[in-house]
C-alpha cells in the first residue's frame, strides 16, 4: 500500500499561484490528502481570498510566522531582510496586510497549530509519522536552508521526536530541497506564491509513503505571473514584490 500527499507552503497571498497548484494537484490521480505548511498571507494582495480558498478546500495545515504575527497583531512579521531597503519593504508589506485582512481571516490564521503530525498509512500499526512544520519544531523564524549540516538536521529530528522512516516537512526559505539523514526524510517544499530559487513557477511537493523509504518529488507549475505581479502593483505594494513574482528572485 502506498499513500501520496500533496504538501504546499508559503502561498503569501498569491491567489493566482495557489489556484494553479490546486488545479495541478486535482488533475493527478491517487493523492490522498493536501496540507499546507504556513505563511498563507503577506507580500501579495489576496490574503483573505487565499485563506478562504484554503478553508473552502478543507486543506489542513500549520501556522507560519506571517500567519501568527498577523493574527496577533505583532509589530513585525519576523521576516529576514538582507538590507535596509528590504527591511522597509517588509514593514510596508506587514502594515498593508494588517490593514487589509478581515477579522474572519485573522481568526482563521490564529487557529492554526504550530505543528501537525500525520500517520497516513493507518492500519494496525502506526507506521511512519509525517511531521508538518513551517520552520523548526521550536521556532518558526529559523531558516532551514539546504546548506544546513546533517548535525543540524539531527538536532531538529530529536526536537521533533522523529524516528527512522519518518518525514519532517517544512517551508519558510522559499527554496525547495530534500535530504535523507539517519533514515529521516527532510522535505523543504519551497514556495507556492513567492519562490526565491530563480524559478518563478509555483512549487509544491508530492510525498510518497509505504513502499520503502519515503520520497518526495518537487513539482513546479507555470501560472500567469504577469497577472499576479500586476495585482501587486495595483494594490500599491512595493514593486520589488512584483519583480520577485516575475523572476523568482529577491
Amino acid at each position: 500500500m502506498t499513500v501520496q500527499l500533496a504538501l504546499l507552503s508559503d502561498v503569501h497571498a498569491n491567489l493566482h499561484a495557489l489556484d494553479a497548484v490546486l488545479a495541478d494537484i486535482g488533475a493527478r490521480i491517487g493523492i490522498a490528502g493536501r496540507y499546507h505548511l504556513g505563511d498563507l498571507v503577506g507580500y501579495s494582495p489576496f490574503p483573505n481570498e487565499v485563506v478562504e480558498r484554503i478553508e473552502s478546500e478543507s486543506i489542513p495545515g500549520v501556522s507560519g510566522n506571517y500567519d501568527s504575527t498577523v493574527a496577533h497583531r505583532y509589530a513585525h512579521c519576523g521576516c529576514r531582510s538582507e538590507n535596509p531597503i528590504q527591511e522597509a519593504e517588509a514593514h510596508e508589506s506587514f502594515a498593508w496586510t494588517l490593514a487589509n485582512v478581515t477579522e474572519t481571516t485573522r481568526q482563521r490564521l490564529g487557529a492554526l497549530p504550530h505543528r501537525l503530525d500525520l500517520r497516513p498509512l493507518g492500519g494496525h500499526a502506526a507506521g511512519p509519522t509525517v511531521i508538518l512544520l513551517h520552520a523548526t519544531p521550536v521556532n518558526n523564524l529559523v531558516y532551514v536552508t539546504e546548506d544546513r549540516p546533517d548535525d543540524f538536521l539531527r538536532k531538529m529530528a530529536a526536537q521533533a521526536g522523529a524516528k527512522a522512516g519518518d518525514v519532517i516537512a517544512f517551508g519558510h526559505t522559499h527554496k525547495p530541497w530534500n535530504r535523507l539523514v539517519d533514515d529521516v526524510l527532510f522535505v523543504n517544499t519551497g514556495s507556492v506564491g513567492r519562490p526565491k530559487d530563480g524559478d518563478p513557477r509555483a512549487g509544491w511537493s508530492l510525498l510518497t509513503l509505504g513502499d520503502g523509504i519515503p520520497r518526495a518529488e518537487q513539482i513546479r507549475v507555470p501560472y500567469d505571473v504577469d497577472a499576479a505581479s500586476a495585482a501587486v502593483l495595483a494594490a500599491g505594494l512595493p514593486a520589488a514584490f512584483a519583480e520577485t513574482i516575475r523572476t523568482g528572485r529577491t
